[in-house]
């Protein structure tokens, strides 16, 4: 005879894995890690870079792939749509960044200046500046027209810088680094405006809401943490995954937020609150995320393959 509580137990995970709904597509193609992922701003496509080389371009509706580029450079680390969609930019084991475009998956220019692996890459809203952060410990800002360097800033830590990401009015950049600290710089001139400290283990990826006003930020040390952008005061720290926390991004309407981690889970967050809304069970380990700009579909970066999921709003 079944006790009680044991029902109680039984019904309990029950839930728990209606809860978990497995991803709606599973991209596959990919023959080593994907290692990064982003949505067109339409969200249409996808693009994905893996440690096999490639940059695989998806239909992000259907999950059919378009287009496979050699992407070369030892590997693909990070990428990033332009804000109008029509180039790629992508970062290299090689010390390269590419720039690609994103109709025909030409390569447009090659960016050289970095003298480690480019570990982070992000447009400028208004399309015309790539910044990029490497583990020669510097964080550096080009014309994406020209590809010519506007930046050079040396990590005060000197230490890899892994994270970076440009504020919506374009003003200001924030990196994440090897030493557990971000930090705020002014994007014209390189000036540090603000450190941010409370991570206890290396920075993964950093994020501006859609506002401007806050900065989450993830690291190693398993958390995801809220910040006030304009005087670096911790708002929230999110506490849930239960190894690194490689990934995290702010939904289009900047009311959540999206982690995924190393210990299998992409989990869905209240960005004001810092609620746990969502866990959604991955097969492997989570080295990227992205929102669609509907709000309405997730992805992940999760071994050979990228997740899709349906998130409602």
């Amino acid at each position: 005879m079944t006790r009680p509580a044991t029902v109680v137990l039984l019904a309990a995970a029950a839930c728990a894995l209606a809860a978990e709904p497995p991803p709606a597509a599973t991209l596959r193609g990919h023959e080593r890690p994907v290692s990064c992922v982003a949505f067109a701003p339409d969200g249409k496509r996808l693009v994905s870079g893996s440690a096999d080389g490639t940059l695989r371009l998806w239909d992000a509706a259907t999950g059919r792939a378009l287009r496979t580029t050699n992407a070369g450079g030892d590997g693909v680390s990070c990428v990033a749509f332009s804000p109008d969609g029509k180039r790629i930019v992508t970062g290299h084991w090689d010390k390269t960044l590419r720039l690609w475009d994103a109709a025909d998956g030409k390569e447009v220019r090659s960016l050289k200046g970095h003298k480690e692996n480019v570990l982070c890459a992000a447009f400028s809203p208004d399309g015309k500046r790539v910044a990029s952060g490497s583990g020669d410990d510097t964080l550096r800002v080009w014309d994406a027209g020209t590809g010519k360097e506007l930046l050079a800033i040396e990590s005060a830590n000197e230490y890899d810088v892994t994270a970076v990401a440009f504020s919506p009015d374009g003003t200001c950049l924030v990196s994440g680094d090897g030493d557990n600290v971000l930090t705020v710089w002014d994007a014209a001139d390189g000036e540090e405006l603000l450190a941010l400290t409370g991570h206890r283990r290396a920075v993964t990826a950093v994020a501006f809401d859609p506002a401007g006003t806050r900065i989450a930020s993830c690291s190693q040390d398993g958390t995801v943490r809220v910040w006030d952008r304009k005087h670096g005061k911790e708002l929230l720290t999110l506490k849930g995954h239960t190894e690194d926390v490689a990934a995290v991004a702010y939904s289009p309407d900047g009311a959540r937020l999206l982690s995924g981690s190393d210990d299998r889970t992409v989990r869905v967050w209240d960005a004001k609150s810092g609620d746990e809304l969502r866990s959604l069970a991955a097969p492997d380990r989570v080295a990227a995320v992205a929102w669609a700009s509907d709000g309405t579909r997730v992805a992940a970066a999760c071994g050979n393959n990228v997740l899709l999921w349906e998130v409602a709003k």
